[in-house]
């Protein structure tokens, strides 16, 4: 039997092929299996909004788009989400798992793109209402590992964006995770996928108020 105190707002980050939107639905079905009230979301999207914009980030359109507008778009799309379903939710007590949130800007525009950290910090703050996760699951892969995960699949405009791109969203990664060392936890890409979730289920165990007994 399974006691719940509280819910909570769980996010999947890492660089693309990194295996993270596997674990974040295999987490979602691991708490829904012991009857709590959950919902799934990925970035950019999860409103009509939200979903419009990311249609305009995505195309692998053949003019340039600045990383200004890239980052401003990215936390618009956030915005949206947070105040149409991320906030609500939450008031109403289900348990959140996103694969991606505002960690992914920080390190997709602050390190791919080479946007000053704290400006994007600040917009994102502003942006998403304050509202920050409980826990945070980076997977770390290295980016060959993930490229060559990723080479039958299509591939949209910032995925398309080179090996050398992926290795500077890793490292700003690594940073961030320091940075916000007291929600985000870092777990090996390289192990299997069993194996992942079940080290991901014994932290969310830890971390939150799930309570066996």
């Amino acid at each position: 039997m399974y006691i719940l105190i509280k819910n909570f707002f769980i996010t999947f980050e890492g660089i693309d092929g990194s295996g993270k939107s596997t674990q974040a639905k295999l987490l979602i079905d691991k708490l829904a299996s012991i009857n709590l009230e959950t919902l799934f979301l990925r970035e950019p999207g999860g409103t009509s909004i939200s979903e419009e914009i990311r249609s305009v980030l995505l195309n692998n359109r053949k003019d340039e788009m600045s990383s200004r507008t890239e980052a401003l778009l990215m936390c618009a799309s956030r915005a949206q989400l947070t105040k149409d379903i991320i906030i609500p939710e939450m008031k109403g007590g289900k348990w959140i798992v996103a694969d991606r949130y505002a960690d992914s800007t920080l390190a997709y525009q602050g390190g791919g793109r080479g946007i000053d950290l704290d400006w994007l910090i600040k917009v994102n703050h502003f942006a998403t209402y304050g509202t920050q996760p409980d826990l945070t699951f980076y997977i770390d892969v290295d980016p060959e590992i993930g490229a060559k995960r990723r080479y039958t699949m299509v591939s949209d405009r910032i995925e398309s964006a080179g090996l050398e791109f992926q290795k500077d969203i890793r490292a700003k990664y690594l940073e961030i995770v320091d940075k916000f060392s007291e929600r985000c936890v870092t777990v090996d890409g390289n192990l299997s996928i069993d194996e992942i979730s079940q080290i991901i289920w014994r932290i969310t165990r830890d971390r939150t108020s799930i309570e066996k007994t």
